[in-house]
């Protein structure tokens, strides 16, 4: 028999990501900044009471942008080149079932009075701005850390070497500038988009960013304000 049960939006995250293109693959893979904002009936400070004192976070939160009907039971991880079908609960794909997602972030500090209430300032997120963030619990290493656990087919992340005229960085803020080389080093193409001499873009804090990539070499093409 079906069931279902009702979930209540607690926050939205606002990051510098206004699209899915460029957000790094997992959490923590680049020291990304983000805002988590209470939606008005959650602002309430005693909620976070005790919150200050761990260092990460886990986000419960919707693949807002991947909201469908029905399901499949496989999908095509670009990890795997979009050639080869996982099922869908050995993979992290935003196609599932219940379009949940599970982020381990940074808390950098508590701003305990905006005017929008409370407002939580992380790192290393890896969330579309505006998505839905359902629930928020404190990261405990003790048990939340495996270090012996396997990675099956994505055991390792793809990586590239960088190169972006200081030209271009320099028209970024001086904060984002670390940030976008570290999104970029993670290499933000689909797996199954590797077209050499392509020009890949995507928009980042305000910006426009393109960039191409031959062999392991990622070259920033352009900066331009949006």
């Amino acid at each position: 028999m079906s069931q279902t049960v009702e979930m209540h939006i607690i926050a939205r995250i606002h990051s510098d990501f206004p699209t899915k293109f460029g957000i790094p693959r997992q959490s923590g893979l680049a020291d990304v900044p983000a805002r988590i904002v209470f939606e008005p009936e959650y602002r309430n400070a005693d909620a976070l009471r005790g919150i200050e004192g761990f260092s990460h976070l886990w986000l419960i939160w919707q693949f807002s942008a991947a909201v469908r009907d029905g399901w499949s039971p496989t999908v095509r991880p670009p990890k795997l080149g979009g050639n080869k079908r996982i099922g869908v609960f050995a993979t992290r794909s935003p196609f599932r079932p219940n379009e949940i997602g599970l982020s381990s972030v940074r808390l950098d500090r508590v701003e305990p009075n905006t005017p929008d209430g409370p407002v939580l300032h992380i790192s290393g997120a890896d969330l579309m701005d505006g998505t839905p963030i359902f629930d928020i619990k404190p990261y405990l290493a003790y048990t939340d850390s495996h270090p012996e656990a396997l990675g099956g087919f994505a055991l390792t992340t793809d990586a590239v070497r960088v190169e972006c005229p200081a030209g271009l960085l320099e028209k970024l803020p001086q904060e984002r500038r670390q940030t976008l080389l570290n999104v970029l080093a993670q290499d933000p193409r689909p797996g199954y988009q590797h077209e050499a001499g392509r020009v890949y873009g995507f928009p980042f804090a305000g910006f426009e960013v393109k960039f191409t990539v031959e062999g392991d070499l990622l070259t920033v093409r352009q900066i331009e304000s949006r």
